[in-house]
């Protein structure tokens, strides 16, 4: 199997991650309020290979986690990433942030569906609805929560997760509702999508590759 970097910088977690064999083998991550990404990838990522047999020349591909999320954030890793595309001549693989976290959710626990929640600001979120396999029921969304948000899917039980699920429960009080607070993304959550991809060669073209930013910039506003 190959070689592959995984980087998460969607929120406030930096995560790094090295998988060889279908397997994580060094992984670096830290959930820090002040976004310190533009401090912190670059040294997480030489710190993976100081503490593995392998050399940064030995990439196959890298993967990064292609949002939503915060602008500040996905611009680093994926201005990152594609940095090392170019200079190891290696592809590029993105991977949905909720998506992966959903992936990553349904390993720890049992629930109908996975609601992962990234905020963005005041009472809105972007979610989607993913079952027990990762199948994608309700695509991506921004929405902004109220007390009858997503009477349909709450026909079954949904576990609600991520940053910002913490301001959703008080507000969608129901039975089938079951919220988990401070989940962060994770790059490790990342490697089976990126693996399937690889095998597929899904690369994307690192020249015109950009995040999924969901939204668009508001400037004069703290990302």
């Amino acid at each position: 199997m190959a070689l592959i970097l995984l980087i998460e910088t969607a929120t406030k977690s930096c995560s790094v991650s090295l998988s060889s064999e279908n397997k994580i083998i060094a992984c670096k991550e830290e959930v820090n309020k002040q976004y310190s990404h533009t401090e912190k990838l670059n040294i997480f990522i030489e710190s993976l290979f100081r503490n593995t047999d392998f050399f940064i020349k030995d990439l196959d591909v890298i993967a990064v986690s292609k949002g939503p999320g915060s602008y500040t954030g996905l611009r680093i890793g994926v201005s990152t990433a594609k940095g090392l595309c170019y200079a190891l001549d290696v592809p590029l693989i993105s991977v949905s942030t909720l998506k992966a976290m959903a992936f990553g959710m349904a390993k720890k626990e049992k629930s109908d569906l996975y609601c992962p929640m990234i905020d963005a600001r005041r009472m809105e979120v972007y979610n989607a609805f993913y079952n027990s396999t990762n199948k994608e029921i309700r695509g991506i969304q921004a929405d902004i929560i109220e007390a009858d948000s997503y009477q349909k899917e709450l026909d079954k039980k949904v576990l609600f997760f991520g940053d910002g699920a913490q301001k959703c429960k008080q507000i969608i009080q129901h039975p089938n509702a079951k919220f988990l607070d401070d989940i962060f993304p994770s790059s490790k959550d990342m490697l089976e999508i990126a693996n399937e991809k690889f095998s597929e060669k899904i690369f994307e073209d690192v020249a015109y590759f950009e995040p999924f930013y969901l939204k668009d910039f508001v400037t004069g506003k703290k990302d």
